[in-house]
């Protein structure tokens, strides 16, 4: 898992990523705490000019009110994570780096990661630390928890959970699946979006109609029926599918936008640091 993440969040593209989430915060304090190199998106005001100098690269002066927040993961477990993503991997794999990327990030930037995950039966929180070694230990805890033979996903419970014991201001990080929200779920995000800084990442669902799975069968994860074959063929439905995916998307952004919470719709493993990148983009400049 580690290797996977160093390979998709490489230098270039993480140090962009970097500059975007020192963002996510708007407001600092004045006391200095020390200097770190530059990334893009880092203020000029910030950097240290005289400090430039001698060390021969551009230094940014930190900031203790810009280093320590702590960032909660609210990560779905549920067997539903465990499916097939619109990209043909297991959306639990594609969850995993997404939550190694952002947790990464934000451990560099000595903020405190910590891991709400769930299912509909029970929720598990890890409270914040600021190591790549309990970063780790994270994402091998939403890797074993999430299983095609376990609970049903209920994100509700998760966010019920963040809703209920998280008083102090953090930036919430929701990655789930790519579904269209109920209304009490509706209701939660509209709290918590009120209290805390939220982005959302959702993971696209495998289209079960595509060609070239077209000999493999085919499984819904809620109760291991098979999908008839036929029926994955059928034009009627194929329009039906694609009708429902542009739908949910609009209304999910819809809600969204007007609570002022980012949100991006990641495929595959391939699409999440450029996924987050935009995600953390569109945070930036996101009306408050």
């Amino acid at each position: 898992m580690q290797t996977r993440l160093y390979i998709h969040a490489h230098r270039a593209v993480r140090g962009l990523i970097e500059g975007e989430y020192r963002s996510v915060f708007h407001g600092r304090s004045m006391d200095f705490d020390d200097l770190r190199p530059y990334v893009p998106g880092d203020e000029f005001k910030d950097i240290d000019w005289k400090a430039t100098a001698r060390y021969g690269s551009p230094l940014t002066k930190r900031y203790i009110a810009s280093r320590k927040h702590t960032v909660v993961l609210v990560v779905d477990t549920g067997r539903d994570m465990a499916a097939l993503g619109a990209g043909g991997e297991s959306k639990r794999d594609v969850a995993i780096l997404a939550a190694g990327t952002i947790g990464y990030i934000a451990i560099r930037h000595g903020d405190l990661v910590a891991l709400v995950a769930g299912t509909e039966k029970k929720t598990e929180f890890v409270p914040g630390e600021l190591t790549e070694a309990h970063l780790e230990r994270l994402l091998q805890r939403i890797q074993s928890s999430t299983r095609l033979d376990g609970a049903k996903s209920n994100l509700r419970t998760q966010l019920e959970y963040v809703s209920r014991l998280f008083r102090r201001r953090m930036i919430i990080m929701v990655i789930g699946d790519d579904r269209a929200l109920d209304e009490a779920e509706q209701k939660l995000v509209r709290r918590l979006a009120a209290q805390h800084e939220m982005l959302w990442l959702s993971v696209g669902d495998a289209d079960l109609m595509r060609e070239d799975w077209a000999k493999r069968d085919m499984y819904d994860v809620a109760d291991s029926s098979g999908v008839p074959t036929f029926l994955r063929e059928n034009p009627r439905l194929r329009a039906a599918f694609e009708r429902s995916v542009i739908a949910t998307a609009e209304s999910t952004d819809e809600l969204f936008e007007s609570l002022s919470i980012s949100s991006r719709r990641v495929t595959d493993e391939d699409s999440v640091v450029p996924g987050i990148f935009r995600l953390l983009e569109a945070h930036k400049h996101a009306r408050r």
